[in-house]
């Protein structure tokens, strides 16, 4: 089937998920959860194929953002029963008035209509989109990668088998087979068909998105994301944040990929930055930390020495940028030059300079003494996300259910004509 044909079947099934009760919703997605773990052994055999194909092209840590095991299935189940569990996002009364004359304006939330996504690596972004798709009562349109392609389809299967078992239409779900860029550019282009675009991966998929879509796109972040240690932060507070910004995992986009030390703490810190994240990994057998430093903080610890873009990288790997500044005033600029709005953090005891930075800093989710490693759908009570919005308009940071309705006005009247 062509993804134009597999568009327009996502289409038609747009007016019967407008309508779909929140019980009927919530039971699809009860079904799905059930088809998930009921197809385990098909979803890791295929699993196992994408491993496969994939090993020699991608590093391990990308292999990791691949893999699923039976544990991380039956994650992505309980991710789709706890999405059942929320408030019903569709007909909330957002606000509401009363005119002299008796007219009833209500602005009521709805779906948004067919949601489109493009994404990279992460088969179980398959579920989560799904899942947040059909409690808001919309259509998925899902494009995942080529690496991923037999996983997604296993996992598409099940999906669709339980809509179906619960009543409503399995093209509500629908993953585009094709994985080119022509398959990427129709979705871009399906002006009338496809009512939001959402790119969730590296950085060249979201440019290219954003840049050619004709049709509504939210901007999803990658992940530059910064550790300031103050000068004022509690030593090890500071280095077990850093060391699980960096290293819990490092391939996704909530990882910190830069740290900025007070020049008053640095000859202190970074020797014990350097312990935690080399020496240690080292004797421990995982995978050591390739720092990449500026001058001032190379003049103090070993490591490579910080290249033109090294500030300005999405490494999602075991490499982090460090630099030496003057000021939490100086942090916040370092920040505002190289950051892409999505997670920062500061480490320290001064609520002064907590406030400075919670202020100054323009980012969709500011830390105060915790790792940026949280910004994420679940770990914020949406169940899951769709992506982590870096722009202002409709959405920021974590797009839960919320994110994904829109709104109209109802107006209610008895024979109101306007004079």
């Amino acid at each position: 089937m062509t993804t134009t044909e597999q568009i327009a079947l996502a289409v038609l099934a747009k007016p019967r998920m407008m309508v779909a009760t929140v019980e009927e919703r919530n039971r699809a997605l009860l079904s799905m959860a059930d088809a998930l773990e009921t197809s385990i052994a098909e979803i890791l055999s295929a699993n196992e194929a994408d491993i496969a194909a994939a090993r020699e092209k991608i590093s391990e840590v990308m292999i990791d953002r691949l893999r699923l095991t039976e544990a991380r299935v039956h994650s992505m189940a309980e991710a789709v029963r706890k999405v059942a569990q929320l408030p019903d996002p569709v007909g909330r009364i957002l606000e509401e008035t009363k005119r002299e004359d008796g007219l009833f304006i209500r602005k009521v939330s709805v779906p948004i209509g067919v949601l489109a996504m493009i994404y990279e690596s992460r088969p179980n972004v398959t579920s989560d989109a799904a899942a947040l798709s059909i409690k808001t009562g919309n259509v998925c349109v899902l494009r995942g990668g080529k690496e991923a392609a037999a996983s997604n389809r296993a996992i598409t299967a099940a999906l669709r088998a339980g809509l179906v078992s619960a009543g409503l239409p399995e093209d509500a779900i629908t993953l585009i087979m094709d994985t080119s860029r022509a398959s990427a550019t129709e979705l871009m282009t399906a002006v009338g068909k496809i009512d939001l675009l959402i790119p969730r991966g590296g950085a060249g998929l979201i440019r290219a998105c954003v840049e050619n879509a004709k049709v509504p796109c939210i901007e999803t972040g990658t992940g530059i994301c910064h550790i300031y240690i103050d000068k004022d932060a509690n030593a090890e507070r500071a280095l077990a944040i850093l060391e699980n910004a960096k290293t819990s995992r490092p391939s996704v986009c909530n990882a910190a990929e830069v740290c900025l030390v007070h020049k008053d703490r640095a000859a202190e810190l970074l020797p014990k930055i350097y312990e935690r994240l080399v020496t240690r990994r080292e004797a421990e057998g995982k995978t050591p930390v390739t720092l990449r430093l500026d001058a001032a903080a190379a003049a103090i610890i070993s490591g490579e020495n910080a290249g033109e873009n090294d500030f300005d990288t999405e490494f999602l790997d075991y490499t982090l940028a460090i630099a030496v500044v003057d000021s939490v005033e100086s942090a916040i600029a370092h920040i505002a030059a190289h950051s892409t709005g999505h997670s920062e953090a500061i480490v320290t005891e001064n609520t002064a300079s907590a406030d400075a930075f919670t202020l100054a800093v323009d980012s969709a989710a500011v830390y105060v003494n915790a790792s940026t490693r949280f910004t994420d759908g679940g770990e914020f009570g949406l169940g899951c996300e769709m992506g982590i919005s870096t722009q202002k308009m409709h959405a920021r940071g974590p797009m839960g259910l919320r994110e994904l309705t829109s709104y109209k006005y109802i107006i209610t009247g008895n024979g109101h004509i306007r004079v």
